[in-house]
């Protein structure tokens, strides 16, 4: 089955795009915001020292605040009014949907379609702004007890830094809301991508610099280019992989008319758990060496500059434990967002079965196996690709972290999404003109 980016390769036909009104409009307002976004990411918070700032974060940025540096597309860097991102939106997302599989009114929300999901995005939005305030806070006190980071310290400082953080979090969770409505693909995951290309041009010269100065070798640097080709490919065609389930649905009669038996697929992905996995595997293992680095940074010692030591980027002990914990949360995660129990009795209750399976608790047996299955294939694939920047970092000396691990996941995930949202948007624009000219035509009859 062709992928929404060969089909429009096959069927592009650049006037039906420069046709297609509504899709340019999406395309430049998806673009304005996004270079509204990219310019707040260059304000910084008021009452900042900048030359302190740049300091620290010198010291500090291979913990994670590196990470998050990245999904804010340098704004924690600079500490701009951006510097929280929508981390906590994703913090909260995460846990509404840990609570929808937990608590059963929350369940029974999940289940009501339409209307049920716009009440969990509601109190999606809550719990977004209470994180915010709690992290806006808790940066706050952390600046100011940084050394000589703030300016101005004392109970004014912290208020106008709550205030700014919190509120750069929430208008990046309205832009991204009108992305997704007014623009193209998801808003969360463009704002993302977009931070994340953003600090490619950077890490790209830094590479080649390097190079200049004999520090990498031209091979090294050839090598990597292909390496980095292979490993995109590679992800692609994983993100894509499903393992395709034979649903039958027998000959049924509706009144008068009988309908033929049906075929259809039930489709489990490859990757069911998508990112999530590296993004909990990075925070717990960066979690001690970031507090350790401000820690050290303060003039202070003890038993997390030790652990910190020994989870270092390149360590033995953090590349195992990287993987145990991806391979965990893969698992852990499919378990949350899929159930094949209820796929069974969905299944059960439309008439349809798997050929050679008893419906209900057998399908549901059956489902399970597989999805276990196709989930270790999963997990090692994220293994791979997250282990991939931490060889390149730690024993070939190239900086460049958008090889492989959570960053390259979003970009190739929000590159295909919007790919696909492009095509439909000109396969709509197509069905609209075959509907007028077939009632221009019907007219003239």
């Amino acid at each position: 089955m062709a992928s929404a980016a060969e089909q429009l390769a096959a069927n592009l036909n650049f006037g039906a795009f420069a046709k297609a009104d509504e899709l340019k409009k999406r395309i430049w307002f998806t673009l304005g915001a996004l270079v509204i976004y990219r310019l707040g990411t260059y304000i910084p918070l008021p009452g900042m020292n900048p030359d302190a700032v740049a300091d620290l974060f010198r010291q500090t940025q291979s913990g994670m605040l590196g990470m998050f540096n990245m999904f804010s597309g340098g704004a924690v860097g600079r500490l701009a009014i951006f510097a929280l991102a929508i981390m906590p939106y994703i913090s909260a997302s995460i846990i509404v949907q840990l609570l929808s599989s937990v608590i059963p009114s929350f369940e029974a929300l999940k289940k009501e379609g339409e209307q049920g999901r716009k009440t969990l995005n509601q109190y999606t939005r809550y719990l977004t702004l209470v994180l915010a305030v709690f992290q806006a806070y808790a940066i706050g006190v952390g600046l100011q007890g940084s050394g000589n980071l703030v300016l101005e310290p004392g109970p004014f400082f912290l208020l106008s830094t709550t205030i700014t953080l919190v509120g750069g979090t929430m208008f990046l969770l309205w832009l991204g809301e009108q992305i997704t409505s007014r623009g193209i693909g998801n808003g969360t995951s463009m704002i993302i991508f977009s931070g994340i290309i953003a600090e490619f041009p950077s890490q790209l010269a830094q590479t080649f610099e390097l190079g200049r100065q004999g520090a990498i070798s031209t091979g090294l640097l050839l090598g990597v280019l292909v390496m980095a080709i292979c490993v995109i490919a590679f992800c692609v065609f994983m993100e894509r992989a499903q393992r395709r389930l034979l649903i039958n649905y027998p000959k049924r009669q509706v009144g008068n008319r009988m309908y033929e038996g049906q075929t259809s697929f039930l489709p489990l992905k490859l990757n069911t758990a998508g990112v999530i996995p590296p993004i909990f595997a990075s925070s717990l293992l960066l979690l001690p060496t970031t507090v350790a680095s401000f820690s050290q940074a303060s003039g202070g010692t003890g038993f997390l500059s030790v652990m910190a030591t020994y989870l270092a980027h390149g360590r033995p002990l953090f590349m195992v434990l990287y993987a145990a914990l991806i391979i965990f949360f893969c698992f852990f995660y499919t378990a949350i967002v899929f159930n094949p129990v209820e796929t069974a009795d969905n299944l059960k209750k439309h008439g349809g079965f798997m050929p050679g399976i008893r419906p209900g608790e057998r399908t549901a047996e059956h489902i399970d196996r597989i999805l276990t299955r196709i989930t270790v294939l999963g997990a090692g694939y994220l293994t791979i690709v997250c282990l991939i920047p931490e060889f390149m970092i730690t024993y070939a000396q190239i900086p460049i972290i958008l090889l492989g691990g959570t960053s390259l996941l979003i970009v190739v995930t929000t590159t295909m999404d919007t790919v696909a949202q492009v095509h439909g948007h000109l396969l709509a624009h197509q069905y609209e003109g075959l509907v007028k000219k077939a009632k221009l035509r019907g007219a003239r009859r």
